[in-house]
């Protein structure tokens, strides 16, 4: 379909009159014979790339893309025309010539000039605003979490599968030369075998404050384009527009709490050094949001438990201040009969014996890698080159879905002495006790709070839905608001 109407074919003629006169209309019909040699696997043809939201990591998309590999970011997307200034300076700067502005991506993925869509919008537009590109026929690099639910994660793969596009996840780890080769230390069973991986997000996140009544969006901003395929809240939406651009991670309808929003990278890591290309048989998570009252509704502070039987996969979320566990704050501890391995940011790892004397480090990489690895891609027509393919994307953005629907479905109950919610768990139980502590250590008593206990629901990975338990399926996906509707799967 067409979102074409009469008024913009008017005003974008007339611009295209302006830049006819300039001599700009040219190059630009010369670039775009050059991108559609570049999609036959020409390494020498330029790509046209549209970024859909530039007030956060849609700029450094920009900075990936922009002058860069043979790439000219030809489009600037954003529903709030109040904040893309900085973006269209950048990339002028960066490339020597001016992005046009588009508030409507339903438009960007329909011009069939643009070889490439970039996707840095808030999650719950991530899974359709991929597909939709996909369909008609662009390459996508779509940002973490790569879904908002389960089931739209796995449709994205099964639409690139279907049209056979080139699909990357901004999990830009999985790029770093540096974790790469850890990763490849640990496969190569040189830590022997291991049992745990550990994903850490000690990330130290305020209050959003509280407002008392209902909140209006920015005039620039388009807030039913914004909304897209999620409930259109206004005037019943919490927090303040204020920070609308980043509060809404921390709202069920739009984010997944800091699980998927900085915990995503740290998912990645722990399941690509467990090896596993599956969702885990099992998932338990407990915690809360403690230390002050606001408006959010994820938890702040959250443990899970993903057990794929022969190893499993602990994750910890810490909102409020916290000291590092063995070096690492944000990154993570994989756990061999050997020994146990470090990765303490996105470039480096360090390998341990079991008594703590270094037997190897490993660093190097840097973001632009990821972005070089995907337009490589593009140009080979090779997915098995990609670093983080969207399967892989969507395998460890579930295990993020997996570990809040657990918690959503839980029950608050104060907290009780040798008893956590996570069974008989050696580790888990040992993890339930360093949250304890550092909650004291932030001055909140466990015995006057209560935190949530999730239920603990099986999977079958094979079909990714709950074995017995039709409310937590119920999760695995969303209503959506009609004009925004997931296209249905195709065979």
């Amino acid at each position: 379909m067409s979102f074409l109407n009469r008024r913009d074919f008017i005003k974008d003629s007339a611009v295209l009159a302006a830049l006819a006169g300039a001599g700009v209309v040219g190059k630009a019909t010369a670039a775009a014979k050059s991108a559609k040699a570049a999609k036959s696997g020409d390494a020498d043809g330029q790509l046209r790339v549209a970024v859909i939201g530039v007030h956060g990591r849609g700029r450094s998309h920009i900075q990936g893309f922009a002058g860069k590999n043979n790439c000219v970011v030809a489009v600037i997307c954003d529903v709030d025309s109040g904040v893309i200034g900085g973006a269209m300076t950048q990339a002028e700067k960066a490339q020597g010539s001016v992005p046009k502005y588009e508030q409507d991506l339903r438009k960007v993925v329909e011009d069939k000039n643009i070889d490439v869509i970039s996707i840095a919008t808030p999650n719950h537009w991530h899974s359709l605003a991929a597909i939709w590109g996909l369909q008609n026929g662009k390459d996508v690099y779509v940002e973490k979490p790569v879904s908002h639910n389960v089931s739209e994660g796995r449709r994205v793969v099964e639409v690139a599968r279907k049209q056979k596009r080139i699909c990357q996840t901004g999990t830009q780890v999985r790029s770093s030369s540096g974790v790469r080769e850890g990763i490849q230390f640990l496969h190569d069973g040189k830590l022997g075998k291991i049992s745990l991986a550990r994903g850490l997000c000690y990330k130290s996140r305020g209050s959003i404050g509280k407002v008392n009544g209902p909140q209006q969006p920015p005039a620039t901003m388009d807030y039913d384009l914004w909304c897209g395929p999620a409930p259109h809240n206004l005037p019943l939406r919490k927090t303040s527009f204020g920070t609308v651009h980043y509060d809404w991670h921390w709202f069920w309808d739009y984010g997944c709490g800091d699980l998927g929003n900085q915990g995503i990278h740290q998912m990645d890591v722990a399941r690509w050094a467990l090896n596993k290309n599956a969702l885990a048989n099992s998932v338990v998570s407990v915690g809360g949001r403690f230390g002050y009252i606001d408006d959010a509704e994820t938890p702040n502070t959250q443990i899970c438990v993903f057990d794929y039987g022969d190893c499993e996969l602990i994750f910890e979320v810490r909102g409020l201040k916290t000291d590092p566990l063995l070096g690492a704050r944000v990154g993570n501890i994989v756990y061999g009969s050997e020994g146990y391995m470090v990765f303490p940011g996105y470039n480096s790892a360090i390998a341990f014996t079991p008594k703590g004397e270094v037997i190897q480090k490993f660093s190097g990489g840097s973001e632009q890698d990821h972005f070089d690895n995907f337009v490589s891609a593009v140009r080979s027509r090779k997915v098995e080159t990609l670093h983080a393919d969207i399967l892989e994307g969507h395998l460890s953005s579930a295990l993020c879905h997996l570990g809040n629907i657990s918690y959503r479905l839980g029950v608050e109950q104060p907290f009780r002495a040798g008893y956590t919610g996570l069974g008989d768990d050696k580790e888990a139980a040992e993890t339930f006790e360093r949250m304890e502590a550092h909650l004291k250590d932030n001055k909140v008593s466990p015995d006057e709070t209560r935190y949530r206990i999730g239920r603990k629901l099986k999977l079958d990975p094979k079909t990714e839905r709950f074995i017995g338990d039709k409310e937590a399926d119920a999760l695995l996906t969303r209503e959506y608001r009609k004009g925004f509707e997931l296209p249905i799967a195709q065979a």
